[in-house]
Parts: structure tokens; sequence; C-alpha cells
């Protein structure tokens, strides 16, 4: 039987209360250990929230998207792919938009806090260079984690390591990588986010009439709103969470949301994507170059 590299670390942290955040490349299992970490919670008779930041290879919610599930029993935990609250981040990336990222998981991890023993926060692959560095700085300083685990595979998160433990009084534990975790290929992390999607815009659909003053950001004047043709948005409910996804459609003239959540939305977010909702293949946009023309 393989030794059970994280055994010990998992039940230390589930006998404690507060923010675990985890970190990592891509493929490092961090999904796999906020499930393990949560079981043990419930075992030692916690309550605990999931907050998935990952807006690529999403566990709770739509890709795009940072998602918050509730995990007080073992029924909650099984059903984790069901988002409780949604905040948009538009993008399947940080790059350009570390704002955003960090903006949507601080709101969620500050909704969970105090409401249950446990959070358990799950964040991006992305770990290098300036954008990735950023990112967790960032992260760390809103979200205010009370551990940050580290998975990873030789020392390839050595700069944020030492990085986190120099600028805040988090505990960080660095942690290998479980062999048994197979990094998956481009192809297969493709079809996982086109499942997302697929399941986001499950039927039924409906297309709604859209007026050109419920953006944000706002639109400007005399756009040609063709351009917004395909463009991915997040529906807003008016009180600052996200309802779900839609992807804009303009047909002579008239702008419409094809969406499966148009009940009770107040404003629309633009995100940085195009949706294909025949393939669910996505294409990055710039807002300026849609908005402005500009690079």
């Amino acid at each position: 039987m393989a030794e059970d590299q994280h055994g010990g670390l998992i039940d230390d942290l589930a006998r404690r209360s507060g923010v675990v955040m985890l970190v990592g490349a891509p493929d490092t299992g961090k999904s796999s250990f906020a499930r393990r970490l949560l079981a043990a919670a419930l075992e030692a008779g916690k309550t605990a929230a999931y907050v998935d930041a990952d807006v690529d290879q999403t566990t709770t919610g739509p890709p795009t998207c940072v998602g918050l599930h509730w995990v007080r029993s073992g029924e909650e935990l099984a059903a984790i792919q069901a988002a409780d609250a949604l905040q948009f981040v538009g993008s399947t990336t940080p790059e350009g938009l570390v704002l955003q990222q960090v903006v949507a998981t601080a709101a969620l991890v500050d909704r969970a806090r105090g409401e249950v023993d446990v959070v358990v926060v799950d964040t991006t692959g992305v770990v290098s260079g300036v954008t990735g560095q950023t990112l967790k700085y960032h992260k760390m300083e809103l979200c205010r984690p009370d551990v940050v685990v580290g998975l990873e595979r030789g020392a390839e998160l050595e700069p944020i390591v030492g990085m986190l433990r120099r600028f805040f009084t988090a505990d960080v534990e660095a942690a290998p990588v479980d062999p048994e975790v197979k990094p998956a290929s481009p192809e297969d992390r493709r079809r996982r986010r086109a499942d997302g999607f697929r399941a986001a815009f499950g039927p039924p659909l409906q297309r709604w009439r859209v007026r050109p003053t419920v953006f944000a950001p706002t639109l400007p004047p005399g756009l040609d709103l063709g351009r917004l043709d395909g463009m991915l948005v997040g529906l807003q409910d008016g009180t600052g969470w996200c309802l779900g996804l839609g992807v804009l459609e303009h047909d002579d003239g008239v702008l419409r949301v094809i969406t499966n959540q148009g009940e009770g939305m107040r404003g629309l977010r633009l995100g940085s994507l195009h949706l294909d909702l025949e393939t669910f293949e996505t294409r990055r946009m710039r807002l300026r170059e849609v908005m402005f023309g500009l690079d």
C-alpha cells in the first residue's frame, strides 16, 4: 500500500478552525486535497465551506466564475459541483484580470468566514512569473488565510512560499504532490472546460432582450452592438452576486442574452471570452479592443 503523504497534515488541519488556502501548479492535486480536507473536517464534527477559485478547471460552478459551496454534511460534500454562491470573473485565466479574480475570491471567503468552522480555498494553477506572484500576494492580503498549503513538484513553489512567509503571518506548509496524481493533457483540460460550460448552459435556454444601458463596464456611445455577438456575460442580481452565465446574441439590430438564469437578473457584466454555444469552445477577447477598437 502506498504511503499517505498528506494524511497527517489533513488530520491536523481538520482539527483547526479558520481559512486554509491551497496553492500549486496545474495537476498538483489541489482539488483532491480539498475534498479530503473537507471530509476530514466533517468527520471531526466541523462545518465547512469550499471556495473554488480555479476559474478554468472548476470543481464548483461554471468556468470563469469563483464558486462557494457549503459543506455541512456528507450529502453536501457529494454535491460539491453545485454552487451556492457565485462571483463572475469573466475569463479562464487571471492574466489581465488579477483584480477581478482577487475580489471575487475574497468576497466569497468573507461570506463563508464566521458561518462555518473551516473554509477551504482552492486557487488557480498560475503560480509563476509576475502574474502568479501578484495574484497570490493580493489573495493573501484580502482573504487572510490562517494556513497556506503549497503542493509542489520539486522546488517550483519556492519563490511564492518564500514571499508568503516573508510578508504574511499565516502558517505556510509545503507538501509534495501525491505520486498518484497524473497530469492532464491539454485535450483533457479543454474537454473538461467545455463540459463545464455545457452544464452551465443546459436547457431550457431562453433569449432575453437587453438594453445597452444594463452593462458593466458601461458601453461607450455609438458602439456597434454587433461587436458583442457571442460574448460571455455574467448575470448579476442587483445585490452584488452572480446568478449564472449568458452569451450575447446580436441579430438585426436587437441585442439579446441567451441563458437559463434570466429570472431576477438586473445587469450584465461583460467577460473577456467569446463562447460558441454549439461546441463550447472559447476565444479570448480584449474588452478594450471590443469596445474601442484598440489593442
